[in-house]
C-alpha cells in the first residue's frame, strides 16, 4: 500500500516553476507549494500472498488497486 503525491501533478508544478524562472522570476522569490493531489495505491495481490486482509471499504476508496 502506498499513499503519496500524484506524479503527473508534480511534473505539472515543475513546469509552472520552470516557466516562471524562464520569464525572469528569481528562484528565491518563488513560493514553496505543497502537493494538493494525493493517491492511494494498494497491491492486493501481494497483500493476499502475505496473508493480509484488506477491507472492502479501503479497496473501494483506493485510486488504484493492483490485482
Amino acid at each position: 500500500m502506498s499513499y503519496g503525491t500524484n506524479i503527473p501533478d508534480v511534473f505539472r508544478q515543475l513546469g509552472i516553476y520552470t516557466g516562471r524562472i524562464l520569464k525572469g522570476a528569481k528562484p528565491a522569490d518563488l513560493p514553496v507549494v505543497q502537493s494538493s493531489k494525493f493517491e492511494l495505491v494498494i497491491n492486493h495481490q501481494t497483500a493476499r500472498m502475505l496473508g493480509l486482509t484488506v477491507p472492502d471499504k479501503l479497496l473501494a476508496t483506493a485510486d488504484e488497486v493492483i490485482e
